[in-house]
């Protein structure tokens, strides 16, 4: 989800696209990267969990540079103060209970980031699909009263944390309206649906989802952005120890 934009097969249009003819499955994910792969991003945001009947909300606000950089304070009066920051190939929390920088590394960085449906990697990932994965279309669908393009994603890598993808892309605009995430097994992990896009810098920017995780009983988590800023720069104090310690 900044760096690599392709030419592909077009005809941009001021409310969506229309191809000249039936894309290829690498043409289609490229589209995903353009729409979704950003060089820097500030948001205002709401996490919203879902869980075992009880309801949590968590405001952030949140900076992100490339696939490198980002940094995130939570502001809900339960979790305000703690910051998160990413930077130099590693993931640190502030906590102000402890007043103490914690790293996040290795399996840590797949698990529930503030209890939500979403891992750590899930939040900060920023990194092109097609980079990660070779994509097979496996035709169209109706989903939700759309027509849809069927990805199926196999990960280049064996480090990927969910070696096989499975996207809905809509043929009228290009969102991506549903994805599904594997494991190597072949076992369904998590399951996102899409649920309001806005037009950002002239591209279809997904700002509101759901993701649930499959392997937790009656749990769901929205995940909601707001004033979207996309590829503007970003001053490095941002993403300091001494922003992150204060």
């Amino acid at each position: 989800m900044n760096k690599k934009f392709f030419v592909i097969v077009l005809i941009i249009m001021t409310a969506g696209f229309v191809f000249s003819q039936t894309p290829t499955a690498a043409e289609l994910l490229r589209m995903v990267d353009n729409n979704e792969v950003y060089s820097t991003i500030e948001y205002e945001g709401d996490i919203i969990i879902e869980h075992s009947g009880r309801r949590f909300v968590k405001t952030m606000k949140a900076w992100a540079r490339g696939n490198t950089h980002s940094f995130i304070e939570f502001t809900n009066p339960e979790d305000r103060g703690t910051r998160y920051l990413r930077r130099d190939g590693r993931l640190m929390v502030y906590s102000p209970d402890n007043e103490g920088v914690m790293l996040i590394s290795g399996h840590m960085l797949r698990e529930s980031m503030m209890g939500s449906d979403m891992s750590y990697e899930d939040t900060l990932d920023n990194e092109s699909l097609s980079s990660r994965y070779t994509p097979v279309l496996l035709g169209s669908e109706i989903l939700n009263g759309r027509d849809a393009w069927v990805l199926e994603l196999n990960a280049i890598r064996r480090t990927e944390s969910y070696p096989k993808r499975k996207l809905w892309i809509d043929k009228q605009h290009g969102d991506v309206l549903r994805y599904e995430l594997f494991a190597l097994s072949g076992a369904m992990l998590k399951e996102y649906n899409l649920l309001k896009v806005e037009v950002i810098g002239g591209r279809r920017f997904p700002v509101e989802g759901e993701m649930r995780d499959l392997l937790r009983r009656d749990s769901r988590t929205v995940f909601v952005m707001r004033n979207v800023v996309l590829d503007r720069p970003i001053a490095d104090s941002v993403f300091s120890m001494r922003n992150l310690e204060r």
